[in-house]
């Protein structure tokens, strides 16, 4: 994996045009990892110095290069909209950032990303395009999760995030402590009773463990909507996730990153800048990368984006966690954590895991998904619209090259499906026999 951004900058290099001269040169701390005499190519636009801190220089928008920099809560401050940081220290130890976009006195919503991501996707493509903006405008006190481990929740009482013990988490700590001590402070600092739910893929995985080991959360659930939402993949076609699951030791994974799972570093940040400039050719290389994993849908990435997408994400995540999407692929099941038969009878009393117990969710949900969702396809979202006890609503989008990250990023995606769920929102509060008031 952390090969693939230098084959593809060796690659753009040879194939462009050579115009005129420059040096290049790759240094961190004390090590130069090679310095050679090369000529720029014309179509890539820019001169490049790495020298421990990236520049490049290119004909990028000013306000899409800030973007790409400017925090969760920079972003929305910049925007005009009332942002907030909140802290939030779990049950063991990770402590966790909250962003707000606040209206207070309003009905709260929790928002919770997907893998390898973070708050800033529901924000980062734009006041006019982000699904937190569209929430707050109507008239929803709008939160923004961080599950451990992402650029924005790096800390712990304990540990550092460069030490092997910080990373041994998968999905299921998330589900048991994340989200819940999340959904606990929330309704604290609003005095409400409730909340709405909105997560995108691993956002809804969370969701389906915390019902499952902590169901008297779900007394605290207004209306779950699960975007792209994830389970089962035993019809996955991502490539990625196939590949953890065929290789499914922890060394390929150690090989990655070690203990986290593509760490972000000066060289990783550098390459996914330079071959996801807007100004270039290569922006289709990088646009290609990116559906290689979700599902190929052109028409509804705003390519110019991408420059923002790429200084937000991959925002982190522990190889453990990998393992267990690949263990999860591998079985065909919705399963805990498998450790080996030994471990396992030490920590569940059986050679096998057990499975997560989705009877118990039975919060009100809506399940949205995709023909072209390589992650999360119709027939393992159908297994488990069948597990859970209270769907109310299921919606397959009605555009049949719809895919993974066009539920949060799609050009369209409001007309497409962002403005239905606004109407299932004011319908389900009208249902609600709860008073969610404060």
């Amino acid at each position: 994996m952390l090969l693939k951004p230098f084959v593809l900058f060796i690659v753009c290099l040879c194939l462009a045009p050579q115009e005129s001269q420059a040096d290049l040169s790759f240094i961190f701390g004390n090590i130069s990892l090679f310095n050679f005499n090369f000529k720029t190519p014309k179509l890539l636009g820019r001169s490049i110095t790495v020298n421990s801190n990236v520049k490049i220089d290119s004909d990028v928008d000013p306000n899409i290069q800030e973007d790409s920099h400017l925090s969760t809560y920079n972003l929305i401050k910049k925007y005009g909209y009332p942002a907030e940081n909140h802290s939030v220290t779990t049950d063991d130890g990770y402590i966790l950032t909250l962003h707000r976009i606040a209206r207070h006195g309003a009905t709260p919503v929790l928002l919770v990303h997907g893998l390898l991501d973070s708050s800033a996707t529901w924000v980062m493509m734009g006041p006019n395009k982000g699904l937190g903006y569209l929430l707050y405008e109507q008239g929803y006190d709008v939160w923004m999760a961080n599950v451990r481990g992402n650029t924005y929740s790096r800390k712990h009482v304990k540990y550092t995030h460069s030490q092997a013990k910080y990373w041994d988490f998968t999905f299921h700590e998330m589900g048991v402590y994340d989200i819940p001590k999340t959904i606990d402070y929330i309704l604290d600092t609003t005095s409400f009773k409730q909340l709405h739910y909105i997560g995108h893929s691993q956002g809804t995985v969370v969701f389906w463990i915390m019902g499952s080991e902590k169901p008297e959360y779900m007394d605290k659930i207004l209306f779950m909507q699960a975007l792209a939402p994830v389970a089962y993949l035993k019809h996955c076609k991502s490539p990625v996730v196939n590949f953890l699951a065929e290789f499914h030791t922890s060394f390929v994974l150690r090989l990655i990153g070690v203990h986290e799972f593509l760490p972000k570093n000066e060289f990783i940040v550098m390459f996914n800048q330079l071959i996801c400039d807007e100004t270039t050719i290569t922006k289709e290389i990088c646009s290609n990368v990116i559906f290689l994993t979700t599902g190929f849908d052109k028409l509804q990435l705003n390519e110019t984006m991408l420059p923002v997408v790429v200084g937000h994400a991959p925002a982190g995540a522990s190889t453990k966690q990998m393992q267990h999407f690949g263990q999860v692929r591998r079985s065909g099941e919705f399963r805990q954590f498998d450790y080996g038969w030994l471990r396992n009878h030490w920590r569940y009393n059986n050679i096998t895991p057990p499975a997560y117990k989705l009877e118990n969710v039975k919060a009100k949900v809506a399940l949205y998904y995709s023909q072209n969702d390589w992650l999360a396809q119709p027939a393992d979202v159908q297994s488990l619209r069948r597990r859970l006890p209270n769907v109310v609503h299921h919606y397959l989008v009605d555009y049949p090259e719809f895919n993974h990250l066009d539920f949060i990023w799609g050009v369209d995606a409001r007309e497409l499906l962002w403005d239905s769920m606004l109407k299932q929102m004011r319908a389900n509060e009208i249902d609600n026999n709860i008073d969610t008031t404060n």
